[in-house]
């Protein structure tokens, strides 16, 4: 996250518009979001994919070992979402914070900016 001086900087000029910096920072976090909420939705279908895949060699008779590799494939998915739902709640806290910092001080102008509106968007969809 930046500093405060930073995103004191970035946020002073939400006159009539945000700044470009505070924007580009805005899109990069939104986009962080969504990127890792892309990456959660993943590994839930490989995984269930993965099982469908262990069940089908386990009815089809197929070797042990064969069994055993896709257990741990699917093992070594299930092991990635706890840090995925991590790094997710990290990065809407740190877009929520920037943003509720941007709004207290901002316009309504520059609160409707599309950057923003898309932003607020995204966590509120979070929270459903």
């Amino acid at each position: 996250m930046a500093s405060k001086g930073i995103l004191a900087k970035l946020i002073s000029n939400s006159h009539a518009q945000p700044s470009p910096e505070f924007l580009k920072k805005l899109k990069a976090q939104t986009g962080a979001v969504k990127r890792i909420g892309k990456d959660l939705a993943y590994y839930d279908v490989e995984a269930v994919q993965q099982q469908k895949r262990i069940d089908k060699l386990i009815a089809d008779g197929a070797d042990e070992h064969d069994v055993r590799k896709q257990k741990e494939v699917l093992e070594e998915t299930h092991q990635m979402m706890p840090d995925g739902k991590k790094r997710l709640a990290d990065a809407q806290r740190d877009l929520a914070d920037v943003l509720d910092k941007f709004l207290k001080t901002a316009t309504p102008e520059a609160a409707a900016a599309e950057e923003v509106v898309a932003a607020k968007a995204l966590l509120e969809e979070a929270k459903a």
